[in-house]
């Protein structure tokens, strides 16, 4: 019997966490709802989940400090802000702090498995191998390793690194990086992109990154 993957659900509105949960649920994954941003903290340093759907603004400690603790503590689990917060400046601050995803309330509990799903897909397909020098992904642990060690990276970030070095020297726009990682599900600005890079340079030990003014990005041969 397949495994069921672990969702944790950090919201403080009763009505909204018993109805998401109940879809997340009927589609099969496990949940645990928490009302709390400490109680969540203390939770993580028990329990291991594969993806966590924070709320910002919950009593305790906020969904940016639960956030920061999975970035530092967990970074191999895949992160979804769930807020009412629309302004850029909130979203840039979720995704500066490596946040995968971001969706704003009201959301259709429809569109956010869909979000959660394309965050948790591919996991099942083995094609990991060498890019360039010293650069390994390998798919089905979503994970990047340089020289033996891994490479802190989100999902989100992950499959972009993925999508960039599938054809080195190619420069892929804004919209088709967002493709790659949301599919066809994704409704907001494509400058979720650059945030996304800004913080994928950060982690990789080589500057293999370009920015195409006007156009997007590409991945250079060299490593």
């Amino acid at each position: 019997m397949k495994e069921k993957k672990r969702i944790l659900f950090l919201e403080d509105e009763p009505t909204i966490r018993e109805v998401l949960t109940e879809y997340m649920e009927l589609s099969g994954y496990e949940v645990t709802g928490m009302d709390r941003g400490d109680a969540t903290i203390h939770l993580l340093g028990r329990e291991t989940f594969d993806l966590a759907v924070l709320d910002i603004c919950v009593p305790g400690a906020d969904g940016f400090a639960v956030l920061a603790y999975i970035r530092e503590h967990c970074p191999g689990m895949a992160t979804v802000m769930l807020t009412a917060l629309e302004d850029e400046q909130t979203q840039l601050a979720a995704f500066n702090l490596y946040a995968d995803d971001y969706c704003i309330k009201p959301v259709s509990p429809l569109i956010l498995l869909k979000r959660i799903e394309a965050i948790l897909r591919r996991t099942a397909q083995d094609t990991g191998g060498h890019v360039g020098n010293g650069l390994v992904l390998k798919k089905e642990e979503y994970c990047a390793y340089y020289d033996g060690e891994r490479l802190p990276l989100t999902v989100s970030e992950f499959l972009l690194l993925q999508k960039l070095c599938s054809e080195p020297g190619r420069v892929f726009t804004r919209e088709q990086l967002i493709l790659s990682i949301f599919n066809e599900d994704y409704i907001g600005n494509d400058r979720i992109i650059d945030a996304h890079v800004k913080n994928l340079r950060k982690k990789l030990p080589v500057p293999c990154i370009k920015t195409v003014i006007g156009v997007g990005y590409k991945c250079e041969k060299k490593f």
